[in-house]
């Protein structure tokens, strides 16, 4: 894979103990606006902050607004630009690009188009300092009854094969302690579509994690569209079961 920025390139280049890893693909309607948002909620924070955005091979002028932002701000902010390849793998590129980074202590996983409230992040952190994961649940949601219909799907089928409750499986707005994320990426294939999913499925089957949950109101994206394919997300969910069914 061919990108423009190495991941030793960003992980020599991260220095604080929070990163952020965002995967965007066709942002540029509202990425400035998203980062905005989320950069003024961390500053008033005490905790140091970079996000890792990993731009998956846009078509529309998406890079060149993250360019502009990272050369804004080079100590908060690094861009990966790589070929398009899904966004569970784009996740994978950037918690690997973080985990690799000895500076880093937490990693929080949040999308780009809007729908990840950062008004949740305090409480978030709040409840880190006792917790390895925390991870949102979504107990309001403006995207859609198809959205919803397949997160449930995926929860129930994961719960199933799991055995244990995987709570909102999927949920892209979570918090991760380095260590006990890097353990849980050893049992991930990284060619493996939905990461979010198998990583939910791995930390949970996993003893002595200690877990934290915060209910969150998810929002509907903040710009573009908002469309799903119900035959190819049907598709998925099949790959996806058969998938996990392989995780040890």
């Amino acid at each position: 894979m061919i990108i423009s920025l190495h991941p030793a390139e960003a992980t020599a280049a991260l220095t604080q103990p929070l990163a952020i890893v965002m995967p965007i693909y066709n942002e540029a309607a509202n990425i400035e606006a998203v980062l905005a948002e989320w950069i003024a909620t961390l500053e008033a924070e005490t905790v140091g902050f970079q996000f890792i955005l990993v731009n998956d091979g846009s078509k529309d002028d998406t890079l060149t607004s993250l360019r502009r932002i990272e050369a804004e701000r080079p100590h908060q902010v690094i861009v990966i630009d790589k070929p398009n390849s899904g966004h569970g793998r784009s996740c994978r590129l950037g918690y690997d690009t973080a985990v690799d980074s000895s500076s880093v202590e937490w990693i929080l996983q949040i999308d780009s188009d809007g729908q990840c409230d950062p008004g949740y992040f305090k409480e978030f952190w709040a409840k880190s300092q006792a917790a390895d994961c925390v991870f949102g649940v979504r107990t309001q949601r403006d995207d859609g009854v198809a959205r919803m219909l397949t997160s449930k799907i995926c929860k129930i089928g994961a719960t199933l094969l799991g055995r244990t409750d995987m709570v909102d499986p999927n949920v892209p707005y979570r918090l991760m302690r380095k260590s006990v994320l890097a353990g849980a990426l050893k049992r991930v294939p990284t060619a493996f579509n939905i990461h979010n999913v198998a990583l939910t499925y791995i930390l949970k089957k996993t003893p002595g994690i200690r877990w934290e949950y915060v209910p969150i109101h998810f929002r509907d994206r903040q710009g573009g569209s908002n469309s799903i394919n119900l035959p190819q997300v049907a598709q998925w969910g099949i790959d996806m079961l058969l998938e996990l069914s392989r995780l040890r």
